[in-house]
């Protein structure tokens, strides 16, 4: 039998209810609903990002994590998609979500393919996805799909946000499907420029005891018998 995918929500709406939290869950809702449509169970885990508030001032100033924070990047690092939605003020991603992603380990995400969506109140924010949020996870390496989403207020009675959620969300199980960051992370994991200590103990290894190491750290490289 087929294990379920594993489909990560990322909701930085702090308000409740959430436009940003409900096209987060209605694009989570058409993935689950195509992958069940072609034979494969996906089991979501959502992060309110508004919960790891308290968490976040430790995590940006010393990179220390609550269990809050571990619970989510354990999640993240088994996801084989993730859906990301931040709400827009003042022409940018909320400080809320883009502090979030700047904490993050830089090599957690590689290859994880991402749908990015975002919510605001009127359409002037509307580049902000493919503009802002999307060069942030080129930067994490991730693969975004091609179909953005973006909501304004007045978008939400249109037919044609419902057109995009659909075809976002089947780009994204068709990368989730492909098995396309599990691949990347089990045969060519070393072909990535990594961080020493990075991923979870994943990067490339180091020989601390190589001679260059030895003048690294102030010792001193063995003489060698002529």
């Amino acid at each position: 039998m087929t294990s379920p995918l594993s489909l990560v929500v990322v909701n930085a709406g702090v308000s409740d209810p959430s436009s940003t939290k409900l096209l987060a869950d209605r694009a989570a809702a058409r993935v689950c609903a195509l992958g069940q449509a072609r034979g494969r169970d996906i089991a979501t885990t959502v992060i309110d990002l508004r919960e790891l508030l308290p968490e976040l001032p430790g995590a940006l100033a010393s990179q220390h994590f609550g269990e809050g924070f571990k619970r989510s990047i354990a999640a993240l690092v088994g996801a084989d998609g993730i859906i990301a939605a931040a709400p827009v003020y003042k022409a940018g991603a909320s400080g809320l979500f883009t502090s979030f992603f700047q904490v993050l380990d830089n090599d957690l995400l590689i290859g994880k393919p991402v749908i990015l969506a975002a919510t605001a109140g009127t359409a002037r924010h509307a580049l902000v996805v493919d503009e802002e949020m999307r060069s942030l996870f080129a930067y994490l390496r991730t693969l975004t799909v091609p179909t953005s989403l973006f909501a304004a207020t007045e978008d939400w009675q249109d037919k044609a946000l419902a057109g995009r959620i659909d075809r976002a969300a089947f780009e994204l199980l068709l990368l989730m499907e492909s098995g396309f960051a599990k691949a990347v992370r089990d045969e060519s994991w070393q072909s990535y420029q990594h961080e020493f200590g990075s991923a979870g103990g994943t990067e490339i290894g180091i020989d601390l005891e190589s001679d260059l190491m030895r003048l690294a750290t102030g010792g001193t490289t063995p003489k060698k018998t002529p």
